[in-house]
């Protein structure tokens, strides 16, 4: 134990930054390098004369608990009409024809049964309606 000398650590609570400000330094001269090869991507803007046009309200069919359907053209704020199969056929196309983007929906009495639903969807489908929808109302309404 004599010749025995104890050497003590000392902790070091430093922290050695160089190798952080080396990368840092070649970050920065990727970045100024690539800087300038990056096109900057342009925004073309609307101008006033190119404004969408509005669109088109769609065609309601509501089914009774009765079965029966009734029709309301919301564009115009119409009352529902009661209509035959063969009636709303004829409006449809009449209206198709005049705008061919023209979207239909359907609303059903909650006690109708879920083939009615089907029933008009499968004509409306037969007739070449392409845009159907299910209008569901909140249930408080």
């Amino acid at each position: 134990m004599i010749g025995e000398k104890r050497t003590h650590h000392r902790l070091m609570n430093q922290i050695n930054v160089v190798p952080y400000i080396d990368v840092m330094l070649v970050l920065l001269v990727i970045f100024m390098v690539t800087a300038p090869l990056v096109n900057p991507g342009q925004v073309e803007l609307p101008s006033i004369g190119k404004a969408s046009a509005p669109p088109v309200q769609p065609l309601e069919v509501s089914i009774r608990s009765d079965k029966s359907l009734w029709l309301r053209d919301r564009a115009l704020g119409a009352q529902e009409q009661r209509v035959s199969r063969n009636d709303l056929v004829k409006a449809l196309r009449a209206k198709q024809a005049a705008k061919p983007d023209q979207a239909v929906v359907i609303a059903a009495d909650k006690d109708v049964r879920y083939e009615a639903v089907l029933e008009v969807m499968d004509l409306l489908q037969q007739n070449q309606v392409q845009k159907v929808g299910l209008l569901a109302r909140a249930r408080g309404n």
